[in-house]
């Protein structure tokens, strides 16, 4: 049996899957017989609305075909491919393990890896400086009601590390087919069966909680152990191999690390480099979050057919360049909120999320701005000081954790006013401080991000309307620093430390760190053999 998809079915938004079946099997005849044709189903769907008066969803279907040949000219004339199969077949190596293998972090990268290795008879031993999901949801709910930050439980930090608490986003540009084995184990451990075709794939905060704790379970279930609020603090390294890593509870042996540490661990960024691991500055972005009612996206969108009861809340994805510095959208989150990310008392940070309905008032997004590695002196000293000093400008100038914000138009210097209207400000349940983020941002950033909103504007029409809010800081879109690695994931001058995801600059969202996970672990299986029992 093969595989084939056929591509590009323009569809009405009333066709029934049936319909799109239909139409699927219309172009599959004129390549196959019928007889050959064993089964279809949906494998992509998604939303053009280029034409406001003409919005219709685009599908691809997946169908089955008994063994054969065909013409592959003929086929991609109608739009038919062979399918990608994921690649997850381990390649056992027949190196002994000194010890079972130690994963730091359970976030995306780490989880898969974990769930792999576990899987193959490997026995994992993972520590997470962060609360399991219950007990991390109480210290955010903390945070929210008395403004008392825990460090090590936030946001950021915890089990399923900081997309728990995000809109769960699947997308990604790498073109792995592993990212499709990401998408089935996480509907396998609980995720909304239609990411398995949405073009936009989403999980919501809401599933993802429940996602993880199941990732976890399933994890101890095939031999692996998790050990919360056990923070890395050492590596015991001899002859280029780490024998031991050291944690706040004591010393763990290892035969092999897994370093899946996260883009915001910024102290175990410092302790790695004692370890004469090398780390090198890497671009990142900056910017803010900006909430419009989602009823305004919506219409400016879809146009009259905005509330169609079959069209998705809307979600743009922006770009332009001032000069050779980029500014972009990222992470928008249709019909949720803003939230307090901040991982380090004194400091404020801003992220969104939203749960899988995304039926909240507002859509909120990063408006971020490229920071090169010569804005702050091309050290990952400065690369960290630059993110650090912006998040303690903005707690100085709010004097809590309350965020500054601003409407769109007083930051455009266009009203006078700077009061929310109609956009009501989601942060924190409406904490915020009303201000001037000039004063919070610096002043590359916000001169950018001024010709960012009025480019944009002209491609959505409404973008920087003066009654949207800008809620600030957004420094965390990504990792500051890399961790130089070879084809086997191993650092630099290490033989047994892998590093990966988004904390050692190889990937940029919950599946693209997922799916560096699987390779890390691939990896690590291809020159080991498995723990004998």
């Amino acid at each position: 049996m093969q595989k084939v998809i056929v591509q590009n079915i323009k569809c009405p938004l009333e066709a029934s899957t049936d319909d799109v079946f239909a139409m699927a099997e219309a172009r599959l005849a004129k390549l196959f017989s019928k007889s050959r044709i064993s089964s279809c189903h949906l494998y992509k769907k998604s939303v053009d609305a280029r034409k406001k008066e003409d919005i219709c969803f685009v599908c691809s279907v997946m169908a089955e075909i008994e063994d054969g040949s065909f013409s592959k000219d003929k086929a991609e004339k109608l739009g038919i491919v062979s399918a990608r199969e994921p690649d997850i077949i381990p390649v056992f190596g027949d190196r002994p393990l000194a010890d079972r293998p130690v994963i730091v972090g359970f976030g995306p990268c780490g989880m898969f890896a974990a769930l792999l290795l576990a899987r193959n008879g490997y026995r994992p031993i993972v520590i997470e400086r962060g609360k399991n999901v219950a007990d991390r949801q109480a210290d955010v709910a903390r945070f929210y009601k008395t403004e008392e930050l825990n460090e090590d439980s936030n946001i950021q930090f915890g089990a399923g590390g900081a997309g728990t608490f995000s809109d769960g986003k699947l997308v990604t540009r790498i073109g792995d087919p592993k990212g499709l084995y990401v998408l089935e184990e996480y509907a396998r451990m609980g995720a909304p069966r239609d990411i398995l075709f949405q073009a936009k794939p989403h999980i919501g905060t809401d599933y993802l909680r429940t996602v993880v704790s199941r990732m976890e379970d399933e994890v101890k279930r095939l031999g692996g152990d998790i050990y919360y609020e056990t923070k890395l603090i050492g590596l015991s390294v001899r002859n280029q191999s780490v024998m031991a890593i050291r944690t706040n509870k004591g010393e763990i042996p290892c035969g092999a690390v897994i370093l899946a540490i996260g883009h915001s661990a910024r102290d175990t960024f410092g302790l790695l480099r004692e370890s004469d691991l090398l780390l090198v500055p890497k671009p990142f972005s900056v910017g803010v979050r900006i909430e419009h009612r989602q009823e305004d996206i919506d219409r400016s969108l879809y146009g009259k057919r905005a509330g169609h009861p079959l069209l998705p809340p809307g979600e743009y994805n922006l770009s332009c360049h001032n000069e050779s510095r980029g500014i972009y959208t990222f992470c928008m989150c249709p019909g949720g909120e803003v939230v307090a990310a901040a991982s380090q008392r004194g400091g404020i940070v801003t992220n969104g999320m939203s749960s899988y309905k995304r039926d909240g008032q507002n859509a909120n997004c990063a408006v971020a701005v490229s920071v090169l590695p010569e804005d702050y002196g091309n050290t990952v000293e400065n690369a960290i000081a630059y993110q650090k000093a912006i998040e303690e400008n903005a707690y100085r100038i709010s004097g809590n954790y309350h965020a500054p914000c601003e409407t769109v138009g007083h930051f455009l210097g266009e009203t006078a006013k700077n009061e929310p209207g109609r956009v009501l400000p989601t942060y924190m349940n409406g904490k915020v401080h009303m201000t001037d983020l000039h004063d919070v941002l610096p002043s590359m950033v916000s001169e950018s991000l001024s010709f960012g909103l009025r480019d944009f504007n002209r491609k959505i029409a409404g973008y920087s309307s003066a009654d949207a809010i800008l809620t600030g800081p957004e420094t965390r879109t990504s990792s500051p620093i890399r961790i130089p690695r070879d084809e086997s994931g191993t650092a630099d001058g290490f033989d047994n430390l892998y590093v990966g995801g988004e904390g050692a600059g190889y990937a940029g969202g919950i599946t693209s760190a997922s799916v560096d996970g699987i390779r890390l672990a691939l990896s690590l299986m291809a020159r080991y053999r498995p723990i004998e029992k």
